[in-house]
């Protein structure tokens, strides 16, 4: 691994998402959100449903992250969700109808899964602003 960078996995139970040394790890934990840098001291955290960022050199690399655990260690960040797309890779319209379904099914308030539709709401939320993120810089 070169000097002063990070090995940043990134799996799903569909495999493995990306897999590249880079410089500087960004992510929403259940705590909050937090930074990582090479020479980290290693922790376990469990991840909130949002972004995770990946700077290298001067290049952002956003990802939509589905719930998961990131495990970071000095000289890499593994992260284990139950799904991860690149922003590049989302389909902001589906996104933007799952979260106009997801706003009526709370709206309508009657027989719903409440924790599943505010989930799927959530989901479709962080979509649309990590590609509104990514298409502004």
């Amino acid at each position: 691994m070169a000097e002063g960078k990070l090995l940043l996995e990134i799996v799903t139970p569909q495999g493995l998402v990306f897999s590249e040394e880079v410089d500087e790890v960004t992510a929403e934990g259940s705590e909050g959100e937090f930074g990582v840098l090479p020479g980290h001291v290693p922790f376990v955290t469990t991840l909130k449903i949002g972004m995770l960022t990946c700077k290298k050199g001067s290049e952002s690399i956003f990802f939509f992250v589905n719930w998961g655990y990131a495990e970071v260690g000095p000289e890499k960040v593994l992260v284990l969700a139950d799904s991860a797309e690149r922003s590049d890779e989302i389909d902001v319209e589906r996104a933007k109808a799952a979260m106009k379904r997801a706003e009526d099914r709370l709206k309508a308030a009657a027989d719903v899964d409440f924790a599943r539709a505010e989930s799927a709401l959530e989901r479709a939320v962080a979509r649309v602003q990590i590609v509104e993120l990514r298409r502004a810089k």
